[in-house]
């Protein structure tokens, strides 16, 4: 429908709805509603409804202004009514339905400042002065109601920039990233020392890194960022309580959770952490094309690393590190993605969805639910562009499992074309022009398999999966 500001129209009651977060009230005075339907059965005309078209329900419509009139109408029985379908532009909805709300019942105070908040919270980039005009308040009375919102998002806003130029992010992404201007960037940049004051007193008392994390609403890794600054590589594993492998099997039983978010296929911070030892020097830019749950920045930040990290979904508020980014293969040139003109990486950390493994719970176009020859064409195409496109000196750690169809299939029926193994990953890595340097075992916990299971795996004489690979690698010299 062509949406005319201040022309009537028809629509079906069932295709109105009250959308509560834009509803300026704390409740319907029924009794008003009650009023109302007696005058339409009176036959007495009432204004048109407000609404606008439900940004979430396709063919809905959401109340602006009107409620109590739409109520009466479903009261009465009606099955349509009148609505000006309103386009707000920048406009606040939530600020627009407070402005309309007039006539005998004003807001009262409590729902003024619940909308002013509300607005603030949906919206930080309002003033008190925007937020004061819509609802009839002054601007101090708005700068009251909002004041400690407006402290905590500060605090907010200081940890994500401070958390992003820790792990070298440019200040013109994380201005773009954090919707602010590279001046108000700078400006925080000014205050970063002020911002670990409080978390350092703390820790000179005696507090644990957890309790001041919790305290001040840092997360563990930027703390121990702070914390192990300037420290050798074999000092931070120390302190982290890693123990350090000499050899090519890296075999850890249990992620460690204070690194990266519960996510499907989670790698250990372990694991990690002995790329970085291994195959990167401190400061140098570490690029994690396919980042999940984060673990390869939190990483980062505790071996002084820096780190550039691009996913499929976006997390925003509690991951502003990590950009939203879905890969096109259809690009050649790094100038053509969102990295275009940064710096090239020293390391890859690649640890793409693994082949039908927890497809489930990625999004609808993971590569993990392609086809295999799709899957291994689009690894294929990657590898080429990581080659095409980064330096020379540029190191590709790429993390996989041998995937094989084992699911109540017996070892000697398993079929090749079912299969994704350690092999069909070199086979397509060295004609992409990269060249084997290392290959690390890291298995996975064959305790993920129970007693029973077991049992039942040995009865039908099938071999599971534990195996996961670190194939490290450097670019072939042309």
């Amino acid at each position: 429908m062509t949406i005319r500001d201040n022309v009537s129209t028809k629509v079906a009651i069932s295709d109105v709805t009250l959308d509560e977060s834009i509803y300026p009230r704390e409740n319907i005075d029924h009794k008003r509603v009650s009023i109302f339907a007696e005058n339409l059965r009176d036959n007495i005309k009432f204004d048109p409804i407000e609404v606008q078209v439900h940004p979430k329900k396709e063919g809905q419509y959401r109340i602006l202004d009107g409620v109590h009139r739409w109520n009466a109408h479903k009261e009465v029985g009606l099955t349509d009514i009148q609505v000006i379908i309103k386009d707000l532009k920048a406009i606040d909805p939530l600020l627009y339905a407070a402005k309309m709300a007039i006539g005998p019942k004003q807001l009262t105070e409590k729902e003024t400042r619940s909308t002013a908040r509300r607005a603030f919270q949906n919206n930080p980039r309002l003033t008190s002065s925007e937020i004061g005009r819509l609802i009839g308040r002054s601007r101090q009375t708005i700068a009251n109601y909002i004041a400690d919102l407006k402290a905590v998002r500060q605090i907010k806003l200081d940890q994500k920039i401070w958390r992003m130029n820790r792990l070298g992010i440019p200040q013109e992404r994380i201005a773009m990233r954090l919707g602010e201007t590279r001046d108000i960037i700078r400006n925080h940049l000014g205050k970063m020392l002020i911002l670990t004051k409080s978390p350092n007193t703390d820790l000179s008392q005696g507090l644990t890194i957890p309790q001041v994390a919790a305290k001040h609403g840092w997360t563990e890794p930027m703390l121990w960022s702070w914390v192990l600054e300037g420290k050798s590589d074999q000092s931070r594993f120390k302190d982290l309580g890693w123990g350090l492998r000499t050899w090519d099997l890296w075999n850890f039983n249990d992620c460690d959770h204070r690194f990266g978010d519960e996510w499907p296929g989670r790698i250990p911070a372990q694991m990690i952490a002995h790329i970085l030892f291994y195959f990167s020097n401190p400061n140098d830019l570490i690029f994690d094309p396919m980042a999940g749950g984060g673990v390869t920045a939190d990483t980062s930040l505790a071996l002084g690393r820096r780190c550039w990290s691009l996913d499929m979904e976006d997390r925003a508020d509690n991951r502003p590190e990590i950009e939203p980014y879905h890969w096109d293969m259809t690009l050649n040139n790094w100038e053509d993605t969102i990295l275009a003109g940064k710096e090239k990486p020293d390391l890859i950390i690649f640890d793409p969805p693994y082949f039908q493994k927890k497809a489930d719970s990625y999004g609808e176009n993971s590569i993990a639910r392609m086809p295999r020859q799709e899957y291994l064409h689009f690894l294929d195409n990657f590898f080429r562009f990581l080659k095409n496109n980064t330096r020379k000196t540029t190191r590709l750690a790429l993390i996989n499992s041998d995937w094989r169809d084992f699911q109540s299939c017996p070892a000697l029926e398993e079929e090749t074309q079912n299969a994704i193994l350690l092999t069909d990953y070199y086979k397509i890595l060295e004609p992409a022009g990269w060249e084997l340097t290392h290959i690390i075992q890291a298995p996975l916990s064959s305790e993920r398999f129970n007693a029973i299971m077991v049992s039942a795996m040995q009865e039908k004489k099938i071999l599971g999966v534990t195996s996961r690979y670190i194939l490290l690698l450097k670019q072939k010299n042309s």
